[in-house]
Parts: C-alpha cells; sequence; structure tokens
C-alpha cells in the first residue's frame, strides 16, 4: 500500500486563511488600504503573501492607497469591499496607522470594511476604549487577530465587531523555494530597538553566527530609494504610478531578504518575519520572544507544530499584545 505523505503544518497555516474569503468573497472588488511604503521587510513579506491571496482567489483590486496618501472625504463605490493591510500596529503604538484606521471605519459606515490579521496591542486602556467606540459603530466591520490573546482582546472590548482569529497574511507566500545551497552555519536577525529581552542580549553574548537586521540588510541606497517613494506619496505623485511602481521595488527588496537568508543553514531571530520567512524557506529557526511576548503568543497560536522552529522565551512571560 502506498504511504500518503503527511501535509506539512504551513500548508495548513496557509489553508485557514481562506477563512478571509468568508467576508472578501472570490471576485470582489476591493480597495487595499495602508500598504507599507518603508524598510521593515516584515511588512513587505505580509504585504506580498496579502497581494498574492487577492490574485490566488481572483479579488480584484480597484485601488491601492498608503498611509501617506490616502485622501480625505475619498469616494468609494458601495459595492466595493475596503480591506484594511494587517500586521503589528493595531493601538498606540504607531498612531498614524492606528488613525487612518479609525477615519476609515468612522467615514464608511456603509461599506463592508475588513481589517486583515493584526496583532493588537495598547499602553493605554482610555486609547483602547477609544478605539472600541469608533468601531462599535460600524455594522459591517471584521477584525482578523493574529493571536489569542490579541482575539480574547478584541472580543471583550469590540462588542458589535466580528472577530476571527487568523494566521498572518505571509503565510500565504508558502512554499518559498531557494536555488541557493547554505554554505553559512548561523544568521542572527535580531531586532536592535526597545523591544530586545535579555535573552537576545545572553544570545548576542556568545558572539556566534552573522548579525542583521532589516536596518543592515538594505544598503543606503536602498533606504534612500524607499524614502523617495515615501517622499513622493506624501507630496503627490502626479502622473508616476507611484504604488506600481513601489510594487516592483518591493518584490526586490523581499526577493534579497529571501536570498540572504537562504544562504544559512540556521536563524536565530527576534523578529517575528525573520521567524516566518524562515518557516516559509522551510529552514531550522529559533524564535526569540520581543518585550512584550508578541512572538511566543504567535508561535504558541501557530507556529509550534513546526518540528523545525523551537522557541526561546521565559516560561512566565506574558503572551500577546496587551496593555501595560
Amino acid at each position: 500500500m502506498e504511504t500518503v505523505p503527511l501535509a506539512h503544518p504551513m500548508d495548513g497555516l496557509k489553508n485557514r486563511l481562506q477563512q478571509i474569503l468568508n467576508v472578501i468573497p472570490p471576485h470582489s472588488n476591493i480597495y487595499y488600504i495602508d500598504y507599507p511604503v518603508h524598510g521593515n521587510g516584515g511588512d513587505l513579506l505580509i504585504m506580498k503573501g496579502t497581494e498574492a491571496f487577492f490574485k490566488d482567489h481572483h479579488i480584484r483590486v480597484r485601488a491601492r492607497y498608503s498611509v501617506l496618501d490616502f485622501p480625505d472625504k475619498l469616494p468609494i463605490p458601495k459595492d466595493h469591499i475596503i480591506v484594511l493591510h494587517g500586521g503589528g500596529n493595531f493601538g498606540d503604538l504607531y498612531p498614524a496607522h492606528q488613525k487612518l484606521r479609525e477615519q476609515i471605519v468612522a467615514d464608511y459606515s456603509g461599506h463592508r470594511v475588513v481589517i486583515l490579521p493584526q496583532t493588537i496591542f495598547y499602553k493605554n486602556e482610555s486609547a483602547f476604549d477609544r478605539t472600541a467606540a469608533i468601531l462599535g459603530r460600524h455594522p459591517d466591520l471584521h477584525l482578523f487577530v493574529r493571536d489569542t490573546l490579541s482575539l480574547d482582546m478584541a472580543k471583550h472590548k469590540f462588542k458589535t465587531c466580528v472577530v476571527n482569529l487568523s494566521p498572518d497574511m505571509a503565510h500565504q507566500l508558502w512554499p518559498i523555494r531557494s536555488r541557493h545551497i547554505p554554505e553559512k552555519e548561523l544568521l542572527c536577525f535580531l531586532r536592535t530597538d526597545i523591544e530586545k529581552t535579555a535573552e537576545q542580549e545572553h544570545l548576542e553574548a556568545s558572539g556566534q553566527g552573522d548579525y542583521l537586521d532589516w536596518s543592515t540588510l538594505y544598503s543606503r541606497v536602498e533606504q534612500k530609494s524607499i524614502r523617495v517613494f515615501s517622499g513622493l506619496l506624501r507630496k503627490g505623485s502626479g502622473r508616476l504610478p507611484v504604488s506600481l511602481i513601489w510594487g516592483q521595488y518591493s518584490d526586490y527588496l523581499v526577493k534579497k531578504a529571501v536570498n540572504r537568508f537562504s544562504h544559512y543553514r540556521t536563524v536565530h531571530t527576534s523578529r517575528l518575519h525573520g521567524h516566518i520567512l524562515s518557516c516559509l524557506l522551510n529552514k531550522p529557526n529559533l524564535l526569540i520572544d520581543n518585550s512584550y511576548g508578541k512572538n511566543s503568543s504567535y508561535y504558541h497560536t501557530w507556529t509550534g507544530g513546526i518540528t523545525s522552529a523551537g522557541l526561546l522565551a521565559k516560561p512566565t512571560n506574558k503572551q500577546g499584545g496587551g496593555i501595560l
């Protein structure tokens, strides 16, 4: 009898994204809002996964806007669904994105609004309550969240919004096949900001591996090019199809990240999308938690069943987003 190979856990995570089709059916017409125009490769992976999801399910993107160029009171056809980019900026840490999100929910009460998978994090309870009041007035709002703590928080605060648990949109890119045979041993893809932990610092002290982050992956020329795109969108692009050109340039930026990861046998990372990219490449990796537990929560919710992935975190760490 022929043995049927077991599906990889990443197949299941990609398939789980199909629940989004319940609120954005195939062949829908949509406006895609808040796509990233910056050098954080994690957001770029989310964008590429989102665009792949739209293409794979014949969802028609009629317009794209970033936080830099979305105009006030934009007329949107009533039969078009407004789809907001996913990620980890739902809360009060990234006010520009949250302000746009709340503005759209408030201004387009006659449209279906779908917020793609997010992690929720608030420092201030009153800011969370303010968001809840705005979202609570929309009659057809659908929020997807990436971890169980965000799910509990959203269901507690958002009484009328439909909330569902979903993996990150980058999983739509599975599998990414590399042409490179790894010739280096260890890539330490570690964040350099306030979200780093004592566990990460202990790992850094060992001095093993090659060190990299999104800010050092991309050259000064590439970072300057990213700023040029941002400037064009802020000022108004005129006749230039900036979103189209940015789509092509961001393809190059994501490909560069894929190629760099592909040269290593193992990855240690405190970046959530360093972990997800490693999983997309089916590469052994160790995920290190960040300061407020986002990484460990995602791992326990979705990627803990992947045998090539592990987690380094304090057992007592609070998982997921929350209020400090």
